[in-house]
């Protein structure tokens, strides 16, 4: 009986693990080879340099102009992405005095902020170069519209605003997605830890605080490494939507901006595959380290 049952889940799982093996792990099988190589993604041969590729990446300073960029999209669009998330699914239940019903026409608003996920990031980036147009823009036109044609501005082209206005669009293309997913976990908590909080006299802030923050901190974290590995991206939008691709002046050049350009323009497909691979480990660690900071604080809690 084992041994038929032994049989028959190596007969379910084996297709899947060698599909998974196939289209997963052999590509990246594959990439980390060709990151010691100086494949130039035409000839027949590649030749073995080591950690050379690598070597080289802390010397490129198109490369580390990448990661700043990165680093700060990491520093502001989770955060900025998850307190909208947040507030907007906390505003959705104020409609009751335990702090958790929803408001009316609820589920109407959540269409409307849910409606971004419908479209392509592609689509989403070329409404926002119509967007940020300097001359027929919707936001030079709007603050023209009222008087405010100071703060007129080439979005895009001005260095010192172009990684802002494209950090605005991935949270505006973001925020709908975890608005709805924060409040379908404020829909979990139970009501009788709001009703015993009122009864405490707490308002809806220290409800929100002590109750809700703490019961969906879960979804948070898991929020913060979507976006996270999001944020460590971030090509469509700056290759779509920015001059160059990557400027002005590499204002808003990001890693893989770099490693396509590097690949596809420059025929330097071994050294952007040790970009993919510094880009992948850099993916791994955020996890890493956001999924073991909540683990650590869920044990400090009990």
């Amino acid at each position: 009986m084992k041994h038929g049952r032994f049989r028959f889940l190596v007969g379910a799982l084996l297709p899947a693990l060698v599909l998974h093996g196939v289209f997963v792990l052999s590509p990246y099988a594959q990439a980390f080879y060709l990151s010691l190589t100086d494949w130039t993604g035409v000839a027949g041969e590649a030749n073995f340099v080591g950690a050379g590729n690598f070597a080289r990446l802390g010397g490129d300073s198109l490369f580390l102009d990448a990661v700043r960029n990165n680093a700060v999209m990491l520093a502001v669009v989770p955060l900025v992405t998850i307190a909208l998330g947040l507030f907007l699914a906390s505003m959705l239940h104020l409609g009751g005095k335990d702090g958790r019903r929803p408001i009316a026409g609820a589920k109407g608003y959540q269409i409307v902020y849910f409606f971004p996920q419908l479209l392509s990031l592609v689509m989403i980036a070329v409404l926002w170069m119509f967007v940020y147009n300097p001359n027929t823009g919707l936001l030079n036109g709007a603050l023209r519209a009222v008087g405010l044609d100071g703060l007129a501005r080439s979005w895009l082209a001005e260095p010192s605003l172009a990684l802002p206005a494209v950090m605005a669009v991935l949270v505006w293309s973001s925020v709908g997605f975890y608005m709805v997913l924060f409040s379908a976990a404020i829909d979990a908590i139970p009501r009788e830890l709001y009703e015993a909080a009122l009864l405490d006299g707490a308002n809806n802030w220290a409800m929100f605080r002590r109750v809700t923050l703490p019961l969906v901190r879960d979804t948070v974290q898991v929020a913060f490494v979507y976006l996270g590995i999001g944020a460590l991206d971030g090509f469509a939008v700056a290759q779509i939507m920015t001059v160059g691709p990557g400027g002005p002046d590499g204002a808003t050049e990001v890693m893989g901006l770099t490693l396509w350009r590097t690949a596809f323009t420059f025929g330097k497909f071994g050294y952007a595959s040790a970009m993919g691979v510094a880009l992948f480990f850099a993916a791994l660690t955020l996890a890493v380290l956001a999924l073991r900071a909540g683990r650590k604080e869920r044990i400090e809690l009990a």
